[in-house]
């Protein structure tokens, strides 16, 4: 029986990537389709992946696939040609990363769980069918123009803070189970004005598009392929960018820029710096924005006691980590960030 999982260091694997000599591309995709038995399906597509010496994460549930991916680029047209063999899967559209140097993701993983997007939604008359209207980056553009428009941004709080479609809502949570009752409540007296979503790839927006509607909204649209699409089209055809900064991916880039545009700052220093990092102390892991100049200053930790921290001996290092639980070590400070968004519309 073959092998359906991998069994090699995390280190050695990326070390073999970062020697290969083959440019790489990086690819997300997902499709809402029903699968019957999620980890017979895995483990089919685990074996044609792995041939394909595909990298990266992908989730399979019984609503369908979400996957953030690499594969060498002369296997690409293999790759697509498996994928769209898969019949709810044919034709589907692939987003290519605009700024990427093919060293996203160095071991393939293929989980199933229970939703490819977590949603905290238990009524079982929700339908992901009813879902809001594809709009394109044309079309966004247009409908940004129009004072009867609301742009909500379906991301975390840390993707919102280096990059933003202008005068979009944030909807302040640290969880996309939290934001859709929360972007319901916010926007109830804005029935009548267009609302689009929006997210990194689409997968999220999409879901969201169809809780709108499932609430009672009416003129629901989403952005088709969320940024990424978005910015692959506005280049393709000589259009002008509405979305400001960088797009937060959840690889290891952390994020590929769309306009030079930088409009976060530094968690330490507070001076403008869009660059998301993880602290290099392994017992904090924290997530959070550094320039270059506090990156050297503080090599690349959060703060002075993971500085001291990393310079103990491994064995000490090792006993205080014990038992430390990093949870989601994300820098947070979304709620007191919250915007009041619709109050300044109101007010122009």
């Amino acid at each position: 029986m073959a092998i359906l999982h991998n069994r090699i260091s995390q280190k050695e694997l990326k070390e073999r990537l970062l020697q290969e000599t083959e440019p790489r591309t990086t690819i997300s995709f997902y499709q809402y389709f029903p699968i019957v038995e999620p980890e017979q399906f895995r483990n089919e597509l685990y074996k044609n992946l792995e041939q394909l010496k595909v990298f990266g994460r992908i989730y399979i549930a019984h609503e369908g696939i979400n996957a953030q991916v690499s594969v060498p680029q002369s296997l690409f047209e293999a790759f697509k040609s498996y994928l769209y063999s898969i019949e709810p899967l044919h034709g589907l559209r692939l987003n290519i990363a605009v700024d990427d140097d093919g060293k996203s993701f160095w071991v393939l993983k293929i989980k199933v769980r229970e939703k490819i997007v977590a949603d905290g939604i238990t009524d079982p008359s929700f339908n992901m069918s009813n879902k809001g209207k594809y709009v394109n980056a044309e079309q966004m553009n247009v409908l940004l123009n129009d004072p009867k428009t609301i742009v909500v941004d379906m991301r975390n709080h840390y993707e919102y803070e280096v990059g933003h479609f202008d005068k979009a809502v944030e909807i302040p949570s640290d969880t996309f189970r939290e934001q859709l009752p929360m972007a319901v409540d916010m926007l109830k007296d804005q029935k009548d004005k267009n609302i689009i979503m929006y997210c990194t790839g689409g997968i999220r927006c999409e879901k969201a598009s169809a809780y709108m509607l499932y609430s009672g909204f009416k003129n629901v649209f989403h952005l088709e392929g969320g940024i990424i699409n978005y910015a692959k089209q506005i280049k393709e055809n000589g259009l002008d960018s509405k979305f400001i900064g960088k797009n937060f991916v959840f690889d290891d880039r952390l994020g590929e820029r769309i306009t030079p545009d930088v409009i976060a700052r530094c968690h330490q220093c507070g001076n403008p710096a869009d660059t998301h990092v993880n602290c290099v102390n392994d017992g904090c892991h924290l997530l959070f924005i550094q320039c270059d100049n506090c990156k050297q200053q503080y090599e690349g930790c959060c703060s002075p006691a993971c500085q001291d921290f990393i310079h103990l001996p491994e064995e000490e290092r090792k006993e205080m980590r014990k038992g430390v639980d990093k949870g989601r070590n994300i820098f947070n400070k979304s709620r007191h960030r919250l915007r009041p968004r619709l109050n300044e519309r109101d007010d122009e």
